[in-house]
């Protein structure tokens, strides 16, 4: 009976229970409810049946007991500096890396006398070294959730503060170095290592493969690696930790004391190097309870393992049960230890059983030993990678059978690159060149492999989302059946997808026209769609990758490969900003721009627009305007008019009232059955005389929650309202689609 691994259950359950259920009041009450099943079960009941029950009670009354404390006791004094500005000394960790304003690092800073961990973010361009104290006042946010902003991801690392420079700050350099940031320097000579020795290109992806820095990985590659499934090689964790120990291991010679001597010391700098995140810290725990028994010739029991590297990780931090990390190291572990030994079972006894000779049997069994391990590390990860990143990769099978012993190979040979080169730099140069032919050739794998248009199905679709369901209903239904069928399986759920796939890209066919006014946040990306046709205004957002995933996705979901035109209003980020990016993953036929420089992005055709301009398809018309180009850039703003049938649309970019009233010269508008807000609602936009003259049965406006500028203004507002306008916010209700 695994008494540990009820017991951790339950405490991960009251962990999630109280990170996701924040301020609700219900902590005590749920936590004497819990106290009391677990003092009725063990009164009651007595029997073998009952103690998982009573372990996992117990847990999570324990794990309710130790959050409560934990958030409430030791998280105090960061709570009360949540949106506050003060002055502070704060301690950096590690080296800085450049953002888009200057300079971030990890950093302490001692509050009530406890040291708490947070990031901090500075206005300089001078890199900073470990050791550093830097003074001077900082805006601070609480990463918990539990203040002012949302939770951010720096919690599950426990980072609990966000500290941004608010004003001229000084920092007094450390006199020497010190033995207590003996990771971050090893961490910085392989950098220092890869940039001399490997191409720029592959050394961003071996930065990436080796120590988890993804920063400098271009938007292609990475969507690439998203697509194909195999993003997790570039996020350390139980894989890398494995290879470095495979390693360890054979350099031992089946020495167990040498063994345990050399992996021990080069995990704990591993992780360290890592930052302690938490799926290397379970791997790295897991193997550590390996290596310890194999030396006091012990069992080693992996779900035992999984649970004890879990507990220790949560009771270090209980709201690392918030990191994706976390989840998805844990669910990847747990997939593998419940499912790869009878799925390799299976395919064994069908495809080679033991008494059978079959030429390139060992071949057959290591590759059905990672497609195993594969299926079986998918099996509870996916439904977590479809809520965090949207999508379900199909090809990730084909990507990991065909690319992770490349990974294993060039994790080994950057290795090589590092030690060897640091003594003699020919050698390290010839295995440079071999690492270099490794990582090239599995970029280029899963940039093939992601081209195809169903390497991967998105959740935008709902239909998909059912599927993804039937799937594990189907699932369960198979483990429940005494005779199992996996093959029926199989063929259900390729039909099912065939079935999701038919419906969601049908379905807007059989509407005359869709109007979506995509959730970028503070930008625009509205999709036009009619008579087969598909044309995007604009695509920006918060942040231009990000605009540009959210529309892929949007237009993949239905099956739209291919778009016939983009038109940009002007040029402002949050209307361009991820132009180019959506560029890269769907070939765009034409764009369309107002009379200035057009950034450099791959399309077919490019059409200035200096005079009106109609495009008439069926019974479909768009026709844009141009702007003042003599004006500032939003006077420059395209406008679009979209008409299908007795319906039209109006786009307006960010005109102010001066270019609105210049279009109102230009042409007659009719009245509108929708007008997508000038400039997110800005004041200076969407003036009566437009409003009087177009009548809008609804105004939909394109605006990020909180945003800094105040959109959309009270004053259109009330004029929206005034006009007898039904007003639609993206803030509010996300997407928003208009069919007809």
């Amino acid at each position: 009976m695994r008494i540990l691994m009820w017991f951790s259950i339950g405490f991960c359950g009251a962990c999630g229970a109280f990170a996701y259920l924040p301020g609700s009041g219900l902590g005590a009450p749920i936590l004497a409810a819990v106290l009391a099943a677990a003092a009725i079960a063990l009164w009651v009941g007595r029997e073998r049946m009952l103690r998982p029950l009573v372990c996992a009670l117990l847990g999570c009354a324990l794990g309710l007991g130790w959050f409560a404390c934990f958030d409430g006791i030791y998280l105090a004094p960061p709570k009360t500096m949540d949106g506050r500005t003060e002055e502070a000394a704060i301690l950096l960790r590690s080296y800085s890396y450049p953002t888009e304003y200057g300079q971030a690092a990890g950093g302490e800073v001692t509050l009530a006398g406890k040291t708490y961990r947070l990031r901090v973010y500075l206005d300089c361009q001078e890199s900073l070294p470990p050791g550093t104290v830097v003074e001077g006042a900082f805006r601070f946010q609480l990463t918990t959730g539990t203040g002012n902003e949302e939770r951010t991801s720096h919690s599950g690392k426990g980072e609990f503060l966000l500290a941004y420079a608010a004003g001229e700050v000084s920092w007094e350099l450390p006199q020497s170095k010190s033995l207590r940031y003996l990771p971050e320097y090893a961490r910085q000579y392989i950098l220092t290592r890869i940039e001399m020795f490997l191409p720029p290109d592959v050394g961003v992806f071996a930065r990436a493969l080796l120590l988890g820095d993804t920063a400098q990985l271009d938007y292609e590659t990475d969507t690439a690696l998203q697509l194909s499934g195999v993003r997790h090689v570039v996020a350390v964790s139980g894989m890398h930790v494995s290879i470095l120990c495979g390693l360890l291991l054979f350099l031992s010679c089946g020495k167990r004391f040498l063994a345990v001597s050399l992996c021990l010391p080069a995990l704990l700098l591993f992780t360290a190097m890592a930052g302690f995140t938490p799926s290397v810290s379970r791997a790295a725990i897991m193997v550590s309870l390996s290596l310890l028994a194999m030396v006091l010739r012990r069992e080693y029991d992996p779900p035992t393992a999984l649970s004890f590297a879990a507990l220790v990780i949560l009771i270090v931090n209980p709201w690392a049960v918030t990191s994706v990390s976390f989840q998805l190291s844990v669910s990847c572990v747990a997939g593998i230890l419940l499912f790869s030994g009878r799925i390799y079972g299976y395919l064994e006894s069908r495809f080679f059983p033991a008494k059978k000779r079959i030429r390139g049997k060992r071949l057959l069994r290591l590759a059905a030993a990672s497609l195993s391990v594969t299926l079986g590390a998918m099996s509870l990860s996916t439904p977590l990678s479809a809520y965090y990143f949207g999508m379900v990769s199909l090809a990730g099978i084909f990507a990991n059978l065909l690319g992770l012993w490349a990974v294993s190979l060039a994790f080994y040979g950057i290795l090589a690159v590092v030690i060897f080169g640091s003594v003699f730099a020919p050698l390290g140069s010839v295995f440079a060149w071999l690492t270099t032919l490794l990582i090239r050739y599995f970029i280029l794998l899963t940039k093939f492999l992601s081209a195809f248009p169903l390497s991967a199905v998105y959740t935008r679709s709902r239909e998909i989302v059912w599927w993804l369901v039937s799937c594990y209903l189907l699932l369960g239904l198979l483990l429940v059946m005494k005779k199992k069928q996996p093959a029926l399986f199989l063929a259900m759920a390729a039909f099912g997808l065939t079935a999701a796939l038919t419906i969601s890209w049908l379905l807007p066919l059989t509407e005359q026209f869709r109007v979506t006014v995509l959730d970028v946040g503070q930008g625009q990306c509205v999709v036009l769609q009619s008579g087969g046709r598909t044309y995007l205004v604009d695509c920006g957002g918060d942040y231009g990758e990000n605009a540009a995933d959210i529309a892929a996705e949007y237009l993949l979901s239905q099956g739209i490969f291919r778009l016939d035109g983009l038109i940009l209003t002007h040029f402002d980020e949050d209307h361009a900003g991820g132009a180019a990016f959506l560029a890269a993953r769907i070939p765009v036929e034409a764009v369309f721009y107002p009379d200035t420089e057009l950034p450099s992005f791959p399309v077919l055709a490019d059409y200035p627009v200096t005079v009106q301009t109609t495009l008439t398809y069926g019974e479909s018309k768009i026709t844009i305007f141009p702007g003042n180009t003599a004006g500032g850039s939003n006077e420059t703003s395209l406008c679009v008019l979209f008409q299908v049938g007795n319906c039209d649309i109006l786009i307006t970019g960010d005109q102010t009232e001066a270019g609105e009233k210049a279009l109102l010269c230009q042409t007659d508008l009719p009245e509108l059955e929708m007008l997508v807000v000038g400039h997110h609602g800005a004041k200076t936009s969407t003036g009566e005389a437009l409003l009087r003259k177009t009548k809008p049965l609804c105004a939909v406006i394109s605006v990020g929650a909180d945003n800094p500028y105040g959109h959309p203004a009270q004053e259109v507002l009330a004029r929206l309202k005034q006009f007898g306008c039904t007003v639609l916010r993206t803030d509010e209700m996300g997407t928003i689609i208009f069919r007809g």
